[in-house]
């Protein structure tokens, strides 16, 4: 069974859509506040959302932008808006639809049903979730390979990315400067180990609050280097 949240400040127009789609068969869960409505879109599994532009605390189009970075979930966008721009500007940011008020709660329906099977089809034909590592607010999205720190992108080059991904992938565990230039570099060391700790540095300066605290990557001093989980 589908299920559906819906993130719209109006309780009465919510509580609408609500009835219908239960009444079609979907599991319907709603958010009247925005930055509530982003928090669960973003830390549960939902099949669908229906989201509200007009929203106390976040609007719509901040909440699709964050969504949209990290999930492929379908996002039905309503409004009372009918402005073209605005129109634009949801789809632009990655809604996969955009329905006007005042609307008919079948219409409402049907377009909910064409978004989960087209949906369907698209996981069924092997598109999948981001495969994505989260550890207390750094998340690593290794399909866009992309990462963010407590919610802000961060700008990583390719070796930095791998290296902070390779020691995520494998926390507590202690590798030498020489093992990770040999791994991430793809050859022997050759005496350039200092490539490593600049990288390491770079990465700090990137992820840490407080860079000689570090809370993620440890300097275990004479051996080398381990993620913290």
């Amino acid at each position: 069974m589908s299920k559906i949240l819906i993130i719209e400040d109006e309780e009465s127009i919510a509580e609408l859509e609500k009835d219908y789609l239960e009444l079609s068969g979907f599991t319907v869960e709603i958010e009247n506040n925005g930055e509530e409505g982003l928090t669960r879109a973003l830390e549960e599994k939902f099949d669908l959302l229906i989201l509200d532009l007009m929203l106390p605390g976040v609007d719509g189009f901040e909440i699709c932008k964050r969504v949209r970075k990290v999930k492929n979930t379908p996002i039905l966008m309503v409004s009372a808006k009918k402005e073209d721009i605005d129109k634009i500007r949801g789809l632009g940011l990655g809604a996969d639809d955009y329905i006007t008020k005042p609307f008919s709660p079948s219409e409402l329906v049907a377009r909910v049903k064409a978004h989960l099977a087209r949906y369907e089809r698209l996981i069924g034909s092997g598109v999948q979730e981001n495969e994505i590592i989260e550890i207390r607010g750094l998340k690593i999205d290794k399909t866009a390979r992309r990462v963010y720190v407590n919610g802000e992108e961060k700008t990583f080059t390719t070796k930095e990315f791998d290296l902070l991904t390779f020691l995520a992938q494998n926390p507590n565990h202690v590798y030498t400067k020489d093992e990770l230039f040999s791994k991430i570099w793809d050859m022997e060391s050759m005496g350039d180990i200092a490539t490593v700790t600049v990288h390491i540095k770079k990465i700090r300066e990137k992820i840490e609050f407080n860079t000689s605290k570090p809370q993620y990557i440890e300097t275990i001093w004479g051996v080398g280097y381990r993620f913290k989980m």
